[in-house]
C-alpha cells in the first residue's frame, strides 16, 4: 500500500489556509486545465475530484454544469476549506480519503486531479483508482508539471527545495518565499521571456505570485514530466483514446477514456 505521509498533504493544507478564497484567476486556470472536456461532457456529470485542496476546482466543475461530486483529501483542514467553498451545493460530498484508497467503482463519469499526481509517491496507483472509479466510456483527466521548457529550473531548484525548504519549517519557507516571488514578479513584467506561462502570470497580482511560488517550494515530492512521460501514466493505466495537451507550455493535461 502506498504511503501518503511521502507527499505533503500537511504541508499544502497549511497553503491552503492561506489562500483558499474563490478567485477568477483560479476559474481561468480551471477551464485551461480541463479544456479538453467539453461542456457537454460537464453538464449532468458526477466527478470525482482527487486531492481536492479547498475544494476550488470542485467548485468550478459544478459552475460548469456537473449535477453531483466526490471531493477527496487527507488533511482536515484542507476538507474544512472544501466543506466551506462547496456549502451551497448539496449535491457535493467531501470525504476524508487517499488517493490510493479509493473504493468506488464505475459510478463517475469524469475522474480528475488538478496539480496532485506529480506530487504522490505512486502516481500509476492513483491513476488506476481514478480509472477504478469511472464509467466505462467516462473521462480521466489529470494536469501534471511539464519539463519541457523547465530544464533548468528542475536542475537548479529542485535539488535546492529537496535539500532545504522540503524539509523548514512552512511559516518560514513562506517568508522565503517573497524573495523569489519578487524576482518573478520583475521577470514576467520585463517581457524577456516568450514561455506562455510567464506572459499569464504577468496579468496576477504579486500576493498570486507569492502563492505560486511558495506552493513550488513546500512540498517533499515534485515530478516534472516529459511528454512521454506524462503520456504513458495512462496507457499503464489501460486507458484509451488518450490525448495530451501542452498548457502554457511548461505543463500538461493528460485525458484518457475508460473502455
Amino acid at each position: 500500500m502506498a504511503d501518503t505521509s511521502k507527499g505533503s498533504p500537511e504541508r499544502f493544507a497549511y497553503s491552503w489556509e492561506r489562500f483558499s478564497e474563490l478567485s477568477p484567476e483560479q476559474e481561468n486556470h480551471f477551464n485551461l486545465w480541463t479544456s479538453p472536456l467539453n461542456e457537454s461532457d460537464w453538464k449532468g456529470a458526477r466527478f470525482l475530484d482527487v486531492g481536492c485542496g479547498a475544494g476550488r476546482n470542485s467548485f468550478w466543475a459544478f459552475k460548469k454544469g456537473a449535477a453531483s461530486g466526490i471531493a477527496v483529501d487527507v488533511d482536515e483542514r484542507s476538507l474544512a476549506l472544501a466543506r466551506q467553498n462547496l456549502a451551497q451545493h448539496e449535491a457535493a460530498e467531501v470525504l476524508f480519503c487517499s488517493a490510493y484508497d479509493i473504493e468506488l467503482e464505475n459510478e463517475v463519469d469524469i475522474a480528475f486531479s488538478i496539480g496532485v499526481i506529480h506530487h504522490l509517491d505512486d502516481p500509476d496507483l492513483a491513476i488506476a483508482k481514478m480509472a477504478q472509479a469511472t464509467k466505462p466510456g467516462g473521462k480521466v483527466l489529470i494536469w501534471v508539471y511539464g519539463y519541457e521548457n523547465l530544464e533548468f529550473y528542475v536542475n537548479v531548484f529542485t535539488p535546492l527545495r529537496k535539500l532545504a525548504f522540503s524539509w523548514m519549517p512552512l511559516w518560514l519557507v513562506r517568508q522565503l518565499a517573497y524573495l523569489p516571488a519578487a524576482l518573478l514578479w520583475l521577470i514576467v513584467r520585463s517581457g524577456i521571456s516568450s514561455i506562455a506561462y510567464l506572459k499569464v502570470l504577468k496579468t496576477y497580482p504579486f500576493m498570486y505570485l507569492h502563492h505560486i511560488v511558495f506552493d513550488q517550494m513546500l512540498p517533499k515530492i515534485a515530478n516534472y514530466w516529459k511528454k512521454d512521460e506524462a503520456k504513458a501514466l495512462f496507457e499503464r493505466a489501460g486507458l484509451k483514446d488518450i490525448k495530451i495537451e501542452w498548457i502554457n507550455q511548461v505543463s500538461w493535461t493528460v485525458i484518457g477514456t475508460k473502455s
